[in-house]
């Protein structure tokens, strides 16, 4: 290199993730750091019932939980695929940036703190924030940058990329997962499609969270992109809590359509990067049984992108982006 050449600036990535128990001892704890969340159990009065009843929920709801965990094969996969996208983004960027990324958990490990040691143990010149949420909501991204805010203070310029809902990669890459199961069914055309993602109390959708209008555009760019003349239909599941959830929920969906005579269903998770207990256990095995034991028996889940090439041109774009290096994007390789 030419000694009156500045150095290439080193980049840091942040990918932020809800994070699961990697044990079935890890449970208890991570539903404990879930539910203490103020995004996430918030009512009048609950700043100060918060951690009671968080200790209380993650006490009683544990055993059946680590149950569920121990289903799928004893814990959560989501750090291992986490690190594996964060792998093959390191790889996509290294053609035009020096970048490195860090994994950021917000209720199990590497959790923010440990996070921030790892960012600090090497030096760098700017530092890009990428929620690996795609749609925004004050829940998942809104959380995790409020935690990373209250325990990092920047030294170096910060860019936040805080949703990618509607980016044509992304899209493309649920389209191209849809197509990989549906070729390997007979007459492919007469499967419902159920787009199923994470639900949401009404109580953040009433106070503006944006994530229901994200998670409607994504399913509409999916379809316009697959034009297939399958039936389709969006709901959400995951609820929990007494609370007013987005509807229809995932079940009450199952229901509806087993008695309108609905025999083929494709279950196509839009709201989810990596596979974890809410695909491979609410999803592959809670819903399935519940579909089969009403007769639809002809089930089928879309695998997760978790790092699909297609998802990691879309994130490799976004920190390119993020750093103002526009003109290499179009040459990422797939």
């Amino acid at each position: 290199m030419n000694a009156s050449m500045p150095a290439a600036k080193k980049i840091a990535v942040v990918l932020f993730q809800l994070g699961g128990p990697d044990s079935q001892a890890a449970v208890e704890p991570f539903l404990y750091n879930l539910f203490r969340d103020p995004d996430i159990i918030n009512f009048p009065g609950s700043f100060l019932a918060r951690r009671p009843l968080a200790k209380l929920i993650s006490t009683t709801r544990s055993k059946k939980v680590r149950q569920r965990y121990a289903e799928i094969g004893g814990g959560s996969p989501i750090r291992r695929l986490t690190e594996q996208q964060g792998r093959a983004l390191d790889a996509a960027l290294r053609p035009h940036i020096s970048a490195r990324t860090i994994v950021a958990m917000r209720y199990w490990h590497p959790n923010t703190e440990e996070a921030i040691a790892a960012l600090e143990s090497a030096p760098f010149d700017e530092l890009v924030l990428l929620p690996l949420y795609p749609h925004y909501s004050f829940a998942t991204t809104g959380s995790s940058l409020k935690e990373w805010n209250r325990l990092y203070k920047p030294k170096v310029p910060v860019h936040l990329v805080d949703h990618f809902f509607d980016h044509p990669d992304y899209v493309a890459g649920i389209v191209e997962r849809v197509n990989s199961v549906l070729k390997q069914l007979p007459r492919p055309e007469e499967v419902h499609l159920v787009f199923s993602a994470h639900g949401l109390p009404m109580a953040l959708v009433e106070k503006g969270d944006p994530y229901p209008q994200h998670i409607e555009a994504t399913v509409r760019l999916v379809r316009e992109l697959g034009a297939w003349p399958n039936p389709h239909l969006l709901c959400y599941q995951s609820r929990v809590g007494p609370q007013k959830w987005l509807q229809p929920p995932l079940t009450g969906t199952i229901e509806r359509m087993a008695s309108e005579g609905v025999k083929r269903m494709l279950v196509v998770p839009i709201s989810f990067l990596t596979e974890h207990i809410e695909t491979l256990h609410e999803i592959n095995i809670e819903a399935r049984e519940q579909a089969e034991s009403l007769g639809i028996h002809d089930f089928h889940m879309m695998p997760a992108l978790n790092d699909s090439p297609l998802l990691i041109r879309a994130l490799a774009d976004l920190v390119l982006r993020a750093v103002g290096r526009r003109s290499g994007v179009a040459s990422l390789a797939l």
